[in-house]
């Protein structure tokens, strides 16, 4: 019984930690790398709130979901 309520305690807490998501900066870091890596000559990344992209589309999502990365070629 104490193994199963030390397993539903750390799940919870691993629950907690995935939800708070990457800071921005390094999501948009990440984002950027992988772009690069495809030789995309011209393109912009800017961090957003959370359904204010209005031309572009969403890459990503962080800090906890309350913002997104929006990708722009050209």
């Amino acid at each position: 019984m104490k193994k199963i309520l030390l397993a539903v305690g750390l799940l919870s807490l691993a629950g907690t930690a995935f939800a708070a998501g990457k800071p921005c900066d390094e999501l948009k870091s990440e984002i950027a790398a992988k772009i690069d890596a495809n030789g995309v000559p011209q393109y912009s990344l800017e961090i957003v709130d959370k359904g204010t992209a209005s031309d572009g589309e969403v890459v990503g999502s962080c800090e906890g979901g309350t913002k997104d990365i929006v990708y722009k070629r050209g």
